[in-house]
C-alpha cells in the first residue's frame, strides 16, 4: 500500500472502513426498498435518499440499482498475485494455490465482511441482513438472478484462464494438448468453485460473523483433506 504524504496508515484504514460502510448502506437501502415495493418501483434517487448519500455518490459505488442489489462478486487479484500462483510450480499443490488466489480475489473486492474490528456485532447483523434480503430478492426476480449468474460465469472463465496458465507452466506435455489443457483447467476451476460455494454457504449460515477469507481457508483445508482420503 502506498501512503500519501501527510496521511497516516491509520487514516487510510479509517477511510477504507468508511468506504465499505457507505457501500453496505447503499446496498441495504436498495434491498430494503426493493423488498418493500418491488424492484421495478424503486429509483436510484430513492435508494440514495434512504442511504443518506447523493445520487452522485451512489454512482461512485454502483453503476445501476441492479448492481447494488446483486452485490459484489469476486474479482481477479492483482497481476503480482496471479504471477505468484502461476510460478509456484508443481511443488505447491494446485488447490493450495487456488485457495490463496481466491482469498486474494475476495479481498480485492468488498466481500470479506471485515470492517477492521469496529462494531463487530452490528457489522455481522448487517452482513446477515444483506444476505437474507438479497437471497429473497434474487429468488423472486429471475432476471436479477440471471445477471448475478452471468457475472459469476465471467469470473469463472477468467479464473479458468489463469489456471490454464499455471497448468501449462507445470506440465509442458499437457500444454502441448490444447483441448486436454482446457478441460483440466475447467475441472480444477469447478473444484475450486465448489470450495468457494461451501465457504459462502457456511459463512452465511453463521450470520457472517467471521471474515469470509477465514471461512474460505477452512473450506479449502477440508477440500484438501477430502482429496487425501480419496487418494
Amino acid at each position: 500500500m502506498t501512503v500519501e504524504i501527510g496521511t497516516s496508515e491509520g487514516e487510510l484504514g479509517l477511510r477504507e472502513r468508511k468506504r465499505i460502510a457507505t457501500r453496505r448502506a447503499i446496498q441495504l437501502a436498495a434491498l430494503e426498498l426493493a423488498s418493500e415495493r418491488g424492484f421495478d418501483h424503486v429509483t436510484v434517487d430513492e435508494i440514495s435518499h434512504a442511504a443518506n448519500v447523493s445520487p452522485r455518490t451512489f454512482f461512485n459505488y454502483f453503476p445501476s440499482k441492479e448492481s447494488a442489489i446483486i452485490g459484489e462478486l469476486p474479482e481477479l487479484p492483482d497481476e503480482e498475485s496471479i504471477e505468484r500462483f502461476i510460478q509456484a510450480g508443481p511443488a505447491e499443490p494446485i488447490l493450495d494455490g487456488m485457495g490463496t488466489l481466491l482469498i486474494a480475489a475476495i479481498e480485492t473486492g468488498d466481500l470479506d465482511g471485515d470492517l477492521g474490528g469496529a462494531n463487530d456485532g452490528e457489522n455481522a447483523a448487517t452482513a446477515k441482513e444483506l444476505h437474507v434480503l438479497r437471497r429473497s430478492l434474487l429468488k423472486g426476480n429471475p432476471e436479477l438472478f440471471a445477471q448475478r449468474m452471468a457475472s459469476m460465469h465471467k469470473f469463472e472463465d477468467a479464473l479458468s484462464a489463469v489456471v490454464q496458465r499455471r497448468l501449462a507452466h507445470d506440465d509442458p506435455e499437457l500444454a502441448a494438448d490444447e483441448e486436454a489443457l482446457h478441460q483440466r483447467a475447467r475441472l480444477v476451476t469447478y473444484v475450486a468453485f465448489a470450495g468457494m460455494r461451501h465457504a459462502w454457504s457456511c459463512w452465511a449460515d453463521h450470520g457472517g460473523v467471521e471474515p469470509l477469507s477465514d471461512r474460505l481457508r477452512s473450506s479449502f483445508a477440508q477440500l484438501q483433506a477430502l482429496g487425501g482420503q480419496l487418494g
